[in-house]
């Protein structure tokens, strides 16, 4: 919305020019959904408080979080409408990608919701079956999936990149009925092993922050293209720098702009961060989780990032994982590979206090994101 004012406006004041470059639209997005976060989650909390919308613990989980019965959920809700005004704010709303990838986040949030609303309503763990919840998201993301490859805005493949592999020495190009329900499980996929994740106290935020911020330098980096002025002989001249071209990496134009998406997210991860560090003071429940999960899982496709987002989503994988791994081994052998899944618990249930088990999950979110970083140059 301000993007389109005050570029309408630029050439009747030149300074508003410098809403035309990504990068300053970034720290703006990131800026605004942080105040936003800071302004509003001391009311929200009380109003949640007020409503009596509180956590609702597991039977079997660790003895120490039943101390957490009652501490106000669906905190997640102030992250989606942070991230969404900030995005509607400054981002280019023409931009088909931007679009695409604001409705998944929203339609997961939605599914979230009505989770936490049926989990406290009927003051059980057990919220929106497993099965209805998959088949929703599966639908949601077939749809836009089917939006990307039958319309004209979207410049997309079903061309699948290796990591520290050059685009022109290796892609593989996959039948659209590969690539489609591929594509599905990645978007899925992530967004249920960040709600595996959300277990602890500012466990699942740190590493969304993290991913958020590396996708913010993918996105930018698959997309833009840089112009400068030469003058040759007395003639002055336009070249253009192709950023993906050059560091080898997927080209696709116009994912720039989810950069803004991007650090809109981290803005309002970070204000949500400063109010569900331990001791947590509000929980972002399933709206949050499935929704920020969604969000980064359709980054990785729209971005050409699918396998790479494998280390990026290191955490969230293992997390997933260690629940599979837990399930499967249980209905084969009758035994318990972990102490309790996810991961987090089995650690908890071996007696680490939960702001080391945090940190040190937060520090390897951290390594796993500048590895694929080092992917962008080691080519």
């Amino acid at each position: 919305m301000l993007f389109e004012l005050f570029f309408w406006l630029k050439d009747e004041f030149s300074p508003l020019n410098v809403f035309r470059y990504v990068s300053f639209r970034v720290v703006a997005a990131m800026m605004t959904s942080l105040l936003i976060s800071f302004m509003l989650y001391p009311w929200f909390i009380k109003k949640l408080q007020s409503q009596q919308i509180g956590q609702v613990i597991r039977d079997d989980g660790p003895d120490s979080h039943f101390d957490k019965e009652g501490t106000p959920t669906m905190g997640g809700v102030l992250i989606l409408f942070a991230v969404v005004i900030s995005t509607l704010l400054w981002a280019d709303l023409k931009n088909p990608y931007v679009g695409v990838v604001l409705a998944v986040t929203v339609c997961f949030a939605v599914v979230g919701f009505l989770d936490d609303f049926l989990k406290v309503r009927q003051e059980s763990s057990a919220g929106l079956s497993g099965k209805m919840r998959l088949c929703i998201e599966f639908g949601v993301v077939f749809l836009m999936m089917m939006v990307m490859f039958h319309t004209n805005a979207f410049d997309y493949s079903t061309e699948l990149y290796l990591p520290f592999v050059a685009t022109d020495r290796f892609s593989l190009t996959l039948p659209l009925w590969v690539y489609v329900p591929f594509a599905m499980v990645v978007i899925v996929g992530t967004a249920n092993a960040v709600n595996l994740t959300d277990g602890l106290d500012g466990l699942a935020i740190g590493p969304v922050i993290v991913a958020a911020g590396t996708f913010l330098i993918l996105s930018w980096s698959a997309g833009t293209v840089l112009q400068q002025e030469v003058v040759v002989d007395g003639q002055r001249y336009l070249q253009q720098f192709d950023i993906a071209e050059y560091l080898m990496i997927p080209d696709v134009d116009g994912v720039q702009e989810l950069a803004i998406f991007c650090a809109a997210i981290i803005g309002a991860g970070a204000g949500f961060l400063w109010y569900n560090s331990f001791p947590a003071q509000v929980f972002m429940g399933d709206v949050g989780s499935l929704s920020l999960g969604g969000a980064l899982g359709t980054l990785a496709v729209v971005t050409k990032h699918e396998l790479l987002s494998a280390i990026i989503f290191g955490i969230f994988l293992v997390e997933a994982l260690s629940v599979i791994t837990q399930t499967v081994s249980y209905k084969l052998t009758g035994k318990r590979v972990f102490k309790m899944a996810p991961i987090h618990h089995h650690f908890e249930m071996k007696g680490w206090p939960e702001p080391k088990i945090i940190v040190r999950f937060w520090i390897i979110a951290i390594m796993l994101s500048l590895i694929a970083l080092m992917s962008l140059k080691l080519r």
